[in-house]
């Protein structure tokens, strides 16, 4: 049957996509957007290609999660609620912790407030929740435990020691895919956000009769992703420095590593989380299960692009970021019968060749380094 979808954010990267899945598959779309400049531009009818993409598909309501009355209208006649409205990006929300704050958590508590006040139809809402929340995530000590490291010294890392410790252990630890069952200890404020936006999102729609799934998105890449924004990844970020012909600074030593999952795959997880008939209440990782170092990374954007720009491994490191990340995807098949079908090789293909297509523009990301080492924040 057909569903009256509402979709927080939808006129973000995932959201777009996600719209234009669930209208093609026959379904009645809603957006609540308040197209900010960081992602939309300061026109986002002129600068604004993703919300251009939501023309026909989409009924796009102008508002912000933060306001109870914008959310009273948009959640007016529906049946599935998709909460992807959120501020995002590890190093910026080391300094705009009011910002991440009131949005992140402010924005879901005020969603939550309207569903357990007024009359709705909502009976479903599927929250974006981030691989950000497991802070290191899971590892294998040499007698065979499974462990959740602390997070890393700062002294160490300026040594040069990147690697996670475990107090009282000498020996290595290897990186194991994380399950949904882990320890959560986010380093990031914007990791603490998504944890508590979860929390709230699983616990108070079971009180209230709804049902509530939590995906926790891994590092999200594709076409559409925006190459402006200084905060959405290294792929944007590499793909713009190398179209200007300019060097590429790596972090650390170039071998810390996350789990890429190309857009479609995330769109099409989500989708099935919004129609599948019933799910329990409870939080499904969204990833490929494979584990890319930032340096291969480099190479693979190197050879799409067919460039050679020179690469540095510096060293530097900022405050909250993590060493290693890989999910279990093992509940998504289970339970949504999702597998991912895009590879990092093809998935590397389809986006450069998606960026070729863009303008060179001018980005922040010199600005946001310079933002976060004036707070010694990078180190």
């Amino acid at each position: 049957m057909p569903e009256r979808i509402l979709i927080t954010g939808g006129a973000g990267f995932i959201g777009a996509s996600l719209a234009r899945r669930l209208f093609e598959a026959g379904h009645s779309v809603r957006v609540l957007d308040k197209l900010l400049a960081q992602v939309h531009g300061d026109s986002p009818q002129e600068t604004s290609p993703l919300l251009r993409s939501l023309d026909g598909i989409a009924d796009v309501q102008v508002g912000d999660v933060a306001s109870l009355d914008d959310l009273r209208v948009a959640i007016a006649g529906i049946d599935v609620v998709v909460h992807l409205a959120a501020e995002t990006g590890t190093g910026q929300s080391m300094y705009e912790i009011d910002r991440y704050v009131s949005t992140n958590i402010g924005g879901t508590a005020k969603l939550l407030q309207v569903l357990t006040d007024e009359e709705h139809s909502v009976r479903r809402v599927v929250v974006a929740s981030s691989r950000a929340i497991y802070g290191e995530g899971a590892y294998r000590a040499a007698d065979g435990r499974v462990v959740y490291p602390p997070h890393r010294d700062a002294a160490d890392m300026s040594s040069g020691d990147f690697e996670v410790h475990l107090a009282g252990y000498d020996y290595p630890l290897s990186v194991i895919p994380t399950t949904e069952d882990a320890r959560l200890h986010p380093s990031s404020v914007y990791g603490i956000t998504k944890q508590t936006q979860e929390a709230l999102v699983l616990g108070t729609a079971a009180a209230i009769g709804l049902e509530a799934i939590s995906l926790r998105y891994q590092n999200v890449y594709g076409p559409g992703q925006s190459l402006t924004n200084p905060y959405t990844g290294i792929l944007s970020i590499f793909s713009t420095l190398i179209r200007q012909n300019e060097p590429i600074n790596v972090f650390e030593d170039g071998l810390e590593s996350r789990d890429f999952i190309h857009i479609s795959d995330v769109v099409e997880a989500t989708f099935r989380a919004c129609v599948a008939p019933a799910l329990p209440t409870l939080a499904i990782n969204v990833g490929s299960g494979v584990q890319t170092t930032v340096l291969q990374v480099v190479e693979s954007l190197l050879n799409a692009f067919d460039a050679d720009v020179p690469v540095t491994v510096s060293g530097r490191f900022r405050v909250g970021d993590i060493r290693h990340n890989v999910a279990d995807t093992s509940m998504a098949q289970a339970l949504l019968g999702f597998t991912p079908k895009v590879s990092f090789v093809e998935g590397i293909r389809d986006f450069a060749s998606w960026v070729r297509t863009q303008p060179i523009e001018t980005t922040l990301y010199q600005r946001s380094l310079d933002e976060l080492e004036r707070r010694r924040l990078l180190k």
